[in-house]
């Protein structure tokens, strides 16, 4: 057994930039064909073509994982032309306001929620659904550090990392009998687009000061474990949530 991924069809949502761009890379680079799913069609296909560049094969697809109907377009799209889904991952996600609980705007929590937690939810919905037509596959869910302590002023984005995980725990048992396999993992205070668009600098500082490695995770640490954990190497590995923070969260 091996990381190898020949013959195999992945499909990554969020796949446009961060730690999904990065999944995206070493899946095509272990022999997967990979789908980049994006809702920014431009980042997508920037992705995919430097996959293909380096002589890996990708396909770039735009979708906003708040659309159930978009998802389930997509994912029936990549059954008719590659038939079928093997591997998944389910990193789409946005930061949200900085607002203590009583101040969150509602319009804002609805927004969050519908990316990373409902998101999430339709992209399981309709992989599950075709991954049972191929008799199996693997599914990581991307949640965070944040589903599993809490950050004053990001209420919306915890919780739906928190509910990520118990998503993750109740579909993985619910399907441990056919073939299926579905993890999380929580990404630390990792060196991506999102974290220095969402944190001020002097925010990052403070938390390092609180990371025992130091500094700051890297986009392609997370991705090593997210493609163990899709391989079969991890063929024993379902309802898990994989931290890879550095120790932050030891505290």
């Amino acid at each position: 057994m091996g990381l190898r991924f020949d013959g195999k069809v992945s499909v990554v949502f969020g796949g446009g930039s961060g730690i999904g761009a990065a999944v995206s890379h070493q899946l095509a680079e272990e022999g997967a064909e990979v789908v980049v799913a994006d809702r920014d069609e431009n980042a997508a296909g920037d992705i995919a073509a430097k996959i293909c560049t380096a002589g890996g094969k990708a396909f770039a697809s735009t979708v906003d994982v708040a659309d159930a109907s978009a998802v389930e377009t997509l994912i029936r799209s990549v059954v008719e032309k590659f038939g079928g889904v093997d591997l998944a991952v389910n990193s789409a996600a946005i930061g949200g306001a900085r607002k203590s609980t009583a101040d969150y705007p509602l319009d804002e929590w609805r927004t969050v929620m519908n990316v990373n937690l409902n998101g999430t939810f339709h992209c399981m919905k309709y992989e599950i659904a075709a991954m049972q037509q191929r008799g199996g596959g693997s599914i990581v869910n991307m949640s965070s550090v944040l589903g599993s302590v809490g950050l004053p002023t990001a209420s919306a984005y915890t919780a739906a990392k928190h509910a990520i995980v118990g998503l993750t725990k109740v579909a993985a048992m619910e399907y441990a009998r056919t073939g299926i396999r579905i993890n999380a993992v929580g990404p630390g205070w990792i060196d991506t687009p999102m974290l220095n668009d969402c944190l001020e600098e002097t925010t990052v500082r403070k938390m390092l000061t609180l990371q025992p490695m130091g500094r700051r995770g890297k986009a392609e640490e997370v991705a090593a474990v997210v493609c163990f954990l899709l391989s079969d190497q991890a063929s024993f590995v379902t309802g898990s949530f994989h931290l890879v923070d550095g120790a932050y969260s030891a505290h």
